[in-house]
């Protein structure tokens, strides 16, 4: 009876070491190919994204369709190899030429003379955006990125490597999860 104790025990072990170890591969898997679980540290993407929010990015958006207009991206930092974290918004699609006056994104659509600025909703109204940039044309293949908090965000517009380049972007933001649910737009 004792063999026969120590060889269920030692079957009751093995099958829970089993599950742990297929439970942390398959959330390895997840977590480095499905999903991006970021912590907001900055204050960039206020207030749409508040400093400590936590949020989850889906890896494959942008396997079936194009990243687009006004997508919250995450991306690795442009100018370094530290590996943070940046978390910005798509403003300018490949191929436009864009500047800012006083605050307002204008677009200039394939080299045409005028253009027209973004409606930006997401904007805060409290904070009036007090910059002018540009004009600039964004690359094929390659975006030009912007925090929502434009007067405190480090993005597009001060790195030396200005555009985001589609194979660059980790994943879309879907939701926040921390402190409370809410999808992002």
């Amino acid at each position: 009876m004792d063999k026969e104790f120590r060889s269920e025990m030692i079957k009751e072990i093995f099958g829970w070491v089993k599950l742990i170890v297929l439970t942390v591969a398959f959330a390895l898997f997840f977590n480095f190919f499905i999903i991006v679980n970021a912590v907001i540290p900055s204050g960039s993407m206020e207030p749409t994204i508040m400093t400590g929010d936590r949020i989850i990015a889906f890896r494959l958006s942008y396997v079936l369709g194009d990243p687009a207009r006004h997508d919250i991206v995450i991306l690795p930092d442009p100018d370094t190899v530290r590996g943070d974290l940046y978390i910005k918004r798509i403003v300018g699609m490949p191929g436009e030429t864009l500047f800012i006056t006083n605050g307002r994104v204008y677009i200039i659509p394939d080299g045409e003379d005028l253009g027209e600025f973004l409606d930006e909703p997401f904007l805060s109204s409290y904070d009036p955006v007090r910059c002018n940039f540009g004009p600039i044309t964004v690359p094929e293949n390659a975006f030009f990125v912007m925090g929502d908090n434009r007067n405190n965000s480090m993005d597009s517009r001060h790195w030396v490597n200005q555009f985001v380049y589609e194979n660059d972007i980790l994943g879309r933001a879907i939701f926040r999860y921390y402190p409370s649910l809410r999808m992002l737009r």
